[in-house]
């Protein structure tokens, strides 16, 4: 009797045990699922941020007209860098089912450089796939370094309240020598370099480094009308004042041959490219890459490489 007694412990024991152990087991399988299904939905947010997900599959969507937008001040860092604008650009034009491509614009200008780099790169692709057309649409303004962007497409169409035009280019600056004067603040600028500090904010005006700054301003002027002429060609009906900055609206801008006609992103998809499916190739800028250039800036900045005043077509 005191065996049985035994037996039927050691079996109730034994199913305690092993009924822990699944337990156990259960409980370890589950922590297991739950944090890979956090860890997956951690990396499915980390994906969005970084923009691994904005590859476009023109396939899907069939014939369209593709769209790129730049957006902003043009510039290194911005959204409307070249390096942003460009591969969208070199992305829509790959496409097979691309029927044409329409660059939004809505930009006040900026950049020299960065607009010069998106404007070779326009007509390298139109000379490159001479049967996808290139139309700039213009949403708010088109000036300056955005106008030198533009004039590389086939048609520029604008609203006609848009603004457009400002073909000019500035050299903008503070001086606060006499501020500093007040304050009884002394400039200590030690420089290895006679024009090392040109156009330095807190010491007086050089007049030899202020005219050769107007000469280099007005070399990069001639450069801009230039590319203008070029990319409007016999279109534009020249007046005194069409390089002199000034900015017009679209629907001068149109008298003039600034500008080809009237069109919005919709309107120019659907009766001029024929194609209304539109799927937008713009390269949407990760969170890394944004992080990497504030960065680089920051490094530039602290090291001394950062300049006082910047060429920009406004």
């Amino acid at each position: 009797m005191a065996e049985e007694n035994n037996n039927w412990e050691r079996g109730v024991l034994e199913k305690l045990a092993l009924s822990a152990v699944q337990e156990q087991r259960r409980a370890r399988h589950w922590s297991i699922f739950f944090k890979v299904l956090t860890l997956g939905y951690f990396f499915i947010i980390l994906f969005v941020f970084m923009g691994w997900f904005d590859k476009k599959d023109g396939a899907l969507g069939g014939k369209h007209t593709a769209l790129v937008d730049m957006q902003g001040v043009i510039s290194s860092d911005s959204r409307a860098s070249a390096d942003n604008v460009i591969p969208s650009l070199q992305d829509a034009f790959k496409d097979k089912n691309t029927q044409g491509v329409i660059l939004r614009i809505n930009s006040p200008g900026g950049s020299p450089v960065q607009s010069g780099q998106i404007n070779d790169e326009i007509r390298r692709l139109r000379a490159k796939y001479p049967n996808i057309p290139l139309y700039a649409v213009v949403e708010d303004i088109c000036a300056s370094g955005g106008y030198y962007v533009a004039v590389a497409a086939d048609k520029i169409f604008v609203d006609k309240a848009s603004l457009i035009g400002s073909v000019g280019v500035l050299i903008d600056g503070f001086g606060f020598t006499g501020t500093m004067e007040k304050l009884g603040v002394e400039r200590r600028l030690i420089t290895a370099g006679t024009n090392k500090g040109f156009l330095d904010p807190f010491s007086a005006v050089n007049p030899a480094q202020q005219e050769y700054a107007k000469q280099m301003v007005a070399q990069i002027h001639q450069q801009f009308i230039g590319v203008v002429k070029q990319g409007r060609g016999k279109r534009l009906k020249e007046t005194p004042d069409m390089f002199s900055g000034l900015v017009w609206n679209g629907q001068k801008g149109v008298e003039l041959g600034l500008a080809d006609g009237f069109g919005s992103l919709e309107s120019v998809a659907r009766d001029v490219v024929k194609a209304e499916n539109i799927v937008d190739f713009t390269v949407k800028e990760g969170f890394t890459d944004r992080l990497a250039k504030r960065l680089g800036a920051g490094v530039a900045s602290a090291m001394g490489f950062s300049t006082q005043a910047g060429v920009a077509l406004r």
